[in-house]
């Protein structure tokens, strides 16, 4: 199978989201690089016509608008400046990508999201339910976050985790994210001539994440290597695989098919919906580091007890998303909290008979039930 992964070719992949970053879609002087972009179109048509289904997350919109605005810093120098500047390049990234899917005879549809329409499970279902109809329409899907009512404190802040929660939505098989590198490298290629390129990645551990740079090399994107491998968590964690390539030549996904270079992270296996959705959620409200026993306890699918809770972090009310962390900080799982964070706080490394006594009233068995828990 892994043999047959490179190119995510139809044969193999049915449903493909692909992510493409504003360094690749929009020049330096502000205007869509259209002779690139049209053999990218070209790639996504030739893919449809043997069965392949894509949906596309675009960048962009406000590298486009700043230079119609005349804005300084691109567009980024205040939040009103981006969120003026998405406004108005969206129409214009919008209209480019329906323009070119349909000289190809492709049907395109905008999706604009936040990052609440992704977390709120409700609205993530009405999203997923969204692209399931246009893939059974035989639409393309663009998809893009919604810069102009977005905030510093409820958005992604970068595509590519936005691409892997979409291809979480839309069940997809794969993610592939166009880069300005061809891959993951032991070190910053751009600065390390020694650099080598990691062609699989069979898990996410430390030492494959000490190896991300999270700068942006084009100053235009808001993305680097660190929001990749933060994406690929959340996508192989989905069960799809997730490959970095690079995008600065002509129709790279031609280019990868027939032996470019790039790295693939392979899928694990699926969780159950709702645990996959919990999983690749981005905003948390607390943290819960927990000792060796009950790490080992969460590994083997149990609850998470007081009795096992070392220390906690953070204002959160019951229901609310916590990570649960190792003793060295590894985040270990995600899940939805039983206590309000001043009661988990007192009751944290205490026994359930002294629970009752401590808090005045009959507690919950379990800061965090394994149904409402994912591992991550």
């Amino acid at each position: 199978m892994t043999q047959s992964l490179p190119g995510f070719p139809p044969s193999v992949i049915r449903r493909l989201v692909i992510k493409i970053g504003s360094a690749l879609l929009v020049d330096p002087a502000g205007e869509v690089r259209l002779d690139w972009l049209r053999t990218l179109v070209a790639d996504v048509a030739a893919r449809r016509a043997e069965g392949q289904q894509v949906i596309i997350v675009s960048s962009g919109a406000i590298a486009l608008g700043a230079r119609r605005l005349k804005l300084p810093k691109g567009g980024r120098g205040s939040l009103e400046d981006a969120q003026a500047a998405a406004a108005t390049g969206q129409i214009a990234l919008s209209q480019c990508w329906a323009a070119l899917l349909h000289e190809r005879g492709i049907t395109a549809a905008q999706m604009l999201v936040t990052l609440d329409d992704l977390e709120n499970r409700r609205r993530y279902l009405n999203a997923s339910a969204t692209l399931e109809r246009l893939m059974q329409l035989g639409v393309v899907p663009v998809v893009n976050e919604n810069d102009s009512v977005a905030t510093a404190e409820i958005r992604f802040g970068d595509n590519d985790r936005l691409a892997a929660r979409i291809g979480q939505a839309a069940r997809a098989d794969a993610v592939v994210l166009l880069s300005d590198v061809d891959g993951l490298y032991t070190a910053n290629p751009h600065v390390d001539a020694g650099a080598m390129l990691i062609e699989t990645i069979e898990r996410i551990d430390a030492r494959i994440a000490a190896m991300a740079d999270g700068g942006s090399a084009s100053g235009m994107g808001s993305g680097g290597m660190t929001s990749k491998i933060e994406a690929a968590r959340i996508a192989t964690g989905a069960g799809a695989h997730l490959a970095i390539i690079s995008g600065k030549i002509n129709a790279p996904l031609s280019h990868w098919e027939q032996g470019g270079r790039g790295s693939i992270f392979l899928a694990a296996p699926a969780q159950r919906a709702r645990k996959g959705w919990l999983a690749g959620r981005l905003a948390v409200r607390g943290r819960i580091t927990v000792d060796a026993g009950a790490e080992k306890a969460l590994e083997r699918g149990n609850s998470l007890l007081p009795a096992g809770v070392a220390r906690v972090e953070g204002v959160f009310a019951r229901g609310d998303v916590v990570d649960i962390l190792a003793e060295d900080g590894r985040v270990i799982a995600r899940g939805l909290i039983e206590y309000d964070s001043e009661e988990a706080a007192r009751i944290a490394g205490k026994r359930s008979d002294d629970i009752a006594a401590l808090l005045g009233h009959l507690p919950r068995s379990v800061l965090v039930h394994r149904d409402h828990m994912a591992m991550v």
